[in-house]
């Protein structure tokens, strides 16, 4: 998709998976299993995808991924599978190398986001992935980041950033506005404090970049939040607000989790929005 200056594409970078209780909230289990089917564990299937958008001399990724270090255990857990598809092996089908990449959007810091903003080398060291490039992170969620509650600890693992920071090579920036010529942050606190959400957009064509206000297109529906999300009602209002928005706008939305369909568009029907693969 062109927009502008830019080229917009998907980039897979692995498949992995998590509780389907977690992932839907509230929504009873024999409704969200039809759209999702949980494995023997009730873990669903979910895309690890990153955006890429190619334009003015600058290649940019919006969020990496998981990344690859990871014991066995951890593998395991949330069934990370790099077989068909890594963050580098992508990015080359594209004619790009790690130090091709110029600048990084990372929605948040949860580790399924930036988790391949750091490769760790063979004798254990932990380097930038992507040497050449400004890494734009939202200064209160990186602040939230280091200092995350009980119940979201477990997702922020600051050897993700901190060795970018080290490096100097992150970009705090306060609050929405334009980033770079024709891509806008918004932000978003109900999933997690200063989400920030890129609008990339000609004035004519627009692609939203969803992340975890709509994991997948199933979270389209109003109350299918997640139990992951700190402030649930405040995703529901921020939710309330955005989708006539994207709606009247005529706005793609490109879905980061959602393991079929990386990009939607909505329909308004007599029961509320609905994603249109």
């Amino acid at each position: 998709m062109t927009i502008g200056p830019y080229t917009l594409t998907p980039v897979e970078t692995g498949r992995f998976a998590l509780d389907g209780g977690a992932m839907f909230g509230v929504v009873p289990k024999n409704l969200w299993n039809r759209t999702n089917p949980a494995d023997e564990q009730n873990r669903i299937d979910m895309a690890l995808r990153a955006l890429l958008i190619q334009g003015n001399g600058m290649n940019i990724l919006v969020d990496t991924g998981m990344g690859d270090k990871y014991d066995e255990k951890t593998l395991a857990i949330y069934k990370l599978d790099h077989s068909k598809w890594t963050l580098l092996s992508s990015l080359e089908q594209y004619g790009l190398k790690a130090g091709d990449i110029t600048h990084v959007i990372q929605t948040h810091l949860h580790f399924d986001h930036c988790g391949g903003l750091v490769t760790q080398t063979a004798v254990g060291d932990l380097v930038p992935t992507f040497p050449n490039a400004k890494v734009f992170v939202q200064k209160e969620n990186l602040k939230w980041a280091r200092n995350p509650t009980e119940k979201d600890r477990a997702s922020y693992l600051k050897h993700d950033w901190e060795p970018i920071a080290a490096s100097g090579m992150l970009e705090e920036v306060d609050g929405p506005g334009e980033i770079l010529p024709g891509i806008h942050l918004r932000i978003f606190n109900g999933h997690t404090r200063a989400q920030q959400l890129p609008l990339v957009s000609d004035g004519t064509t627009s692609v939203f970049f969803c992340a975890d206000l709509f994991p997948t297109k199933a979270h389209i529906n109003l109350p299918w939040i997640m139990g992951y999300d700190n402030f649930p009602l405040t995703t529901l209002e921020e939710k309330r607000a955005l989708l006539p928005e994207a709606y009247q706008a005529g706005w793609k939305l490109f879905l980061e989790h959602d393991p079929q369909s990386g990009l939607i568009s909505l329909e308004s029907t007599p029961k509320g929005f609905r994603a249109v693969a």
